[in-house]
């Protein structure tokens, strides 16, 4: 038997506006998935669980088929594991976001115009994290370089004491005042992130992408705290070799960590943009030694956070097109196979960040086919056939069985 899932981050929504009151889902046009969720079974699964916050860490975790209230420590620490970070158990990792904030005088009233600068590239931004590194890192403090604008910081004997570090991607639009931490623990790392602006102004590379009309990343944005992490292995949990397949160093280091494997695709961005072919390629030659893949992808979610109706509608159909379009042909010459296709969280157009709600999951298997009548999967389909998965991180072990 192989096992597939097809992750698509933040793709669950609330009635959109300017999409006609309806959600993504139900517009996109997707014949290759609502064929699936048609002869297969559909529900809502609720994978972020009370109490904890909506993130991508924490619904994919559960999705895995972990308990993020017995193993999670922290977003930046699965971030770390992926590009190499040596932690120790005193540390506090973050991570470091390179933002775009407007321009007012004061720090506390600048607006987060964009909590990826500009969409900044993996090249340009490592050139910065280069230079913050050897502006603001010393024995306590250090800078690692990681994708595109998502990087981090290791804070050596630190603490978690630190009141609010608001995710950046949260609070785009807002002045930022009332989003930075008050606590006197939180000063020191505040502090840097004021400093940061001035400094990071007059970079060089931010200096060439003004002129080049783009967005300058002109502050770190340091949220997402945590620990060193531990997840216990997946193939000693399931039975099963296992791959994650994804372009963000928050997946990788989630595979890392559970023994998984975790190949690079090249071209992939997170984005739009991203090598959705060559994911989906990926996926094909790695079932060829693992029983079990996950393809982890970022542009619904990413659309979400920008405010992207059209586009976020555009990626879930790219991704029937791009990656079922190519998977399913491959998956039908073994005997038997199951798919799981769902969202980690909402990502909804009308606010702009995560939502707890429960989201839609489906699950097909080739040897177990029935025609339900379910002519599409969305928000509403789900919902309507009663079925309910309180407890997200038992999905997994009904999956695979």
């Amino acid at each position: 038997m192989k096992y597939i899932v097809v992750l698509y981050d933040g793709m669950a929504d609330y009635p959109v506006p300017a999409l006609g009151g309806k959600t993504p889902m139900e517009l996109a046009k997707k014949p290759l998935l609502d064929k699936l969720a048609r002869n297969g079974e559909i529900g809502l699964v609720k994978t972020v669980a009370e109490g904890l916050k909506p993130g991508s860490d924490i619904a994919n975790m559960s999705v895995l088929g972990y308990n993020p209230k017995e193993c999670y420590t922290g977003r930046s620490p699965l971030e770390a594991v992926s590009i190499g970070v040596e932690m120790l158990d005193s540390d506090i990792i973050f991570r470091t976001n390179l933002v775009t904030l407007s321009d007012e005088e004061n720090y506390e009233d600048k607006v987060m115009v964009d909590y990826s600068a500009g969409d900044i590239s993996t090249e340009e931004a490592r050139e910065i994290i280069k230079s913050v590194e050897e502006h603001f890192g010393n024995d306590i403090y250090k800078f690692y370089g990681g994708v595109a604008y998502r990087h981090c910081l290791v804070w050596h004997g630190g603490t978690l004491d630190l009141g609010k570090m608001t995710p950046p991607h949260d609070i785009s639009g807002r002045v930022i005042g009332e989003h930075l931490s008050k606590s006197e623990n939180a000063k020191e790392l505040v502090d840097m992130m004021k400093a940061s602006y001035d400094f990071l102004m007059e970079h060089p590379v931010n200096k060439k992408r003004i002129a080049e009309g783009k967005r300058p990343a002109n502050s770190i944005w340091l949220w997402g705290e945590g620990t060193k992490p531990s997840l216990s292995n997946f193939k000693e949990k399931y039975g099963v070799d296992g791959s994650i397949i994804s372009a963000v160093d928050l997946l990788k280091g989630i595979a890392k960590c559970a023994g998984m494997a975790s190949p690079d695709v090249e071209g992939a961005t997170g984005y739009i943009d991203t090598n959705f072919e060559g994911k989906a390629q990926c996926a094909i030659d790695e079932l060829k030694t693992n029983d079990f893949v996950y393809i982890h992808l970022e542009a619904p979610d990413e659309c979400g956070h920008r405010n992207e109706p059209e586009n976020k509608v555009r990626a879930i159909e790219i991704i029937d097109e791009k990656i079922l379009g190519r998977l399913l042909p491959e998956l039908e010459k073994y005997d038997d196979f199951k798919i799981m296709v769902l969202p980690d969280h909402p990502t909804p157009i009308v606010t702009m960040t995560h939502a707890s709600d429960p989201v839609p999951y489906m699950i097909y298997q080739k040897s177990k086919a029935s025609d339900n009548g379910i002519s599409s999967f969305n928000e509403e389909t789900a919902k309507a056939t009663g079925s309910f998965i309180e407890i997200g991180h038992s999905l997994m072990e009904k999956f695979i069985g």
